[in-house]
């Protein structure tokens, strides 16, 4: 049994502590056998002495957010809880939490919310493919898109192109109604979503117009040679090997790829191999290629996307 007395003077008590403590409620909730109570600027904790170093290190935690960015918010606090709480989260300070990414044209910014975003945010920058392999919820492709158009907007390269496998088998969209745009639209929509919410509507309406931003599906991709273009490929569990060499040996001069998927749903025919998973044991050591793995600890969605997560792992 440990005790321990934190003073709060790197951050206003207030706003760690939440209206009516409603953020001091969540840490004890999340360590149910832990005492939290506080006292003007001072924090006392008691109980096992691993859940005290667990709930001090989330102190501290939520203490870089607000002096980061100026405010505390529930989100935050399930961010930072499921990293202390989650096994693959590291055991220091995580580094570059609250990294911004992109200013957004609302005012807002998109910035690593997790231990493995900020990974994938480090090795993108360094490294000219990356792959960000986990579970649904855990921000791979809004990252990857915030990281495209900043990359474009910083003029590191000169267009950027996502692209997902999910219409390789074109007998299924003849059962859809609508011309082609209409068939495939439903494929591409989380791509456009994301571009949405970064971009103005007009710019993105003129860059899609000149090709600067490019959505298409996969199977578009063959043939092409593309230089000093930032390219994603989104879903890539549902590739096949050939797509993913052929994804893959589109790079051109000055350009970078970034590569998101989930192994856990692979949606592809019976026989058929993933590419994803190929690409794991085929290309892991090449310098110039990184692989990143996202957990649950890293789900940025509703709360209960990470006990749904946990609840399909145990069956």
């Amino acid at each position: 049994m440990a005790k321990r007395t934190l003073t709060i003077d790197q951050a206003d008590p207030l706003q760690l502590f939440g209206s009516h403590d409603i953020h001091l409620r969540r840490l004890e909730a999340a360590f149910p056998e832990t005492y939290v109570h506080a006292r003007g600027n001072q924090l006392t904790l008691k109980g096992d002495t691993q859940d005290v170093d667990c709930v001090e290190r989330a102190v501290k935690e939520l203490i870089v957010v607000i002096n980061r960015n100026g405010n505390l918010t529930t989100n935050d606090v399930e961010t930072v809880l499921a990293l202390v709480t989650s096994e693959a989260a590291p055991k220091q300070a995580v580094p570059d939490i609250g990294e911004v990414v992109l200013f957004t044209p609302r005012g807002g910014v998109v910035k690593a919310r997790t231990a493995n975003q900020a990974r994938l945010v480090k090795a993108a920058r360094r490294s000219d493919i990356v792959f960000a392999i986990g579970p649904a919820g855990t921000g791979k492709t809004y990252t990857a898109v915030a990281l495209g158009v900043a990359a474009l907007k910083a003029r590191e390269v000169k267009r950027i192109v996502l692209c997902r496998p999910a219409v390789e088998a074109g007998e299924r969209l003849g059962f859809l109604p609508g011309d082609f745009r209409d068939k495939i639209d439903p494929y591409l929509r989380p791509l456009y979503d994301a571009l949405e919410a970064m971009l103005p509507a007009e710019k993105l309406a003129g860059h899609m117009e000149h090709h600067v931003v490019e959505i298409v599906p996969l199977a578009f991709m063959r043939g092409r040679t593309l230089d000093s273009a930032f390219v994603i490929l989104d879903e890539a569990q549902n590739a096949t090997v050939m797509q993913m060499k052929m994804f893959l040996t589109r790079l051109g001069v000055d350009s970078r790829a970034i590569v998101t998927g989930d192994i856990t749903q692979i949606d592809l025919a019976d026989g058929q191999r993933s590419g994803l998973k190929d690409a794991q044991q085929i290309l892991t050591g090449i310098d110039g290629i990184e692989f990143i793995y996202f957990n649950k600890g890293d789900v940025v969605r509703h709360r209960l996307v990470k006990d749904i997560i946990e609840a399909y792992d145990r069956t």
